[in-house]
């Protein structure tokens, strides 16, 4: 199989659902923290060389930088068979996928920085929970009669939208104000191999 290096980012949710997809699948890689506080420039050479958008996350397989992590999922599902969906249901995880770049992953990653990181303005705040209470209402809508998005088991999916989600006190705002999204999560979190991001995504940072 291939030899996988994943570059990241500890408070990236983005970088967070293409880890979790890897260990879910129980697909070896190694990690590569990047301090995204560092200029562009300073980044270790081999991350720049990797990254086109000079973004986080990046997968590179067998040398073959792979970015954007929703694309990168759908590689990692084509490539070794898992958490791609039953054929049935593989339309079902494209439009998911799409949705959430869109909207979930959108709305939640900004308001989750503005309130917790860096204030875009009250006013900005307000038109982004407006718009991620929005997008909760449909997951939530959603998942009234479905266990996971796509099919009876979890799929990328499901992993790239709850990726944001484990941190959405951050943005403010309680989970259990949507008690379907919140059993949906602990369905995942009850995979063989989950770790909430902030385990997963420091556990190879040296202190």
């Amino acid at each position: 199989m291939s030899k996988l290096i994943l570059y990241g980012n500890r408070y990236s949710g983005h970088s967070y659902k293409v880890r979790l997809a890897l260990v879910l699948a129980d697909i070896s890689h190694d990690y590569a923290h990047i301090d995204l506080a560092q200029p562009r420039d300073e980044r270790p050479e081999d991350f720049r060389a990797a990254s086109r958008f000079g973004e986080v996350p990046v997968l590179v397989a067998d040398g073959v930088p792979l970015c954007q992590s929703n694309a990168i999922l759908q590689w990692l599902a084509d490539s070794y068979g898992t958490l791609g969906g039953a054929l049935g249901e593989r339309q079902r995880v494209r439009e998911w996928l799409n949705w959430e770049t869109n909207r979930l992953g959108m709305s939640l990653p900004n308001l989750r920085v503005s309130r917790s990181f860096r204030s875009k303005g009250a006013e900005v705040e307000a038109w982004l929970e407006a718009r991620l209470r929005d997008d909760l209402a449909v997951l939530e809508q959603e998942l009234t009669e479905r266990r996971y998005l796509a099919g009876d088991q979890v799929s990328i999916a499901d992993v790239s939208l709850c990726a944001y989600l484990w941190w959405l006190s951050d943005a403010g705002l309680d989970i259990a104000d949507w008690p379907h999204i919140q059993a949906w999560l602990a369905r995942i979190a009850a995979q063989p191999g989950w770790q909430h991001p902030d385990e997963l995504m420091a556990a190879d940072i040296p202190e």
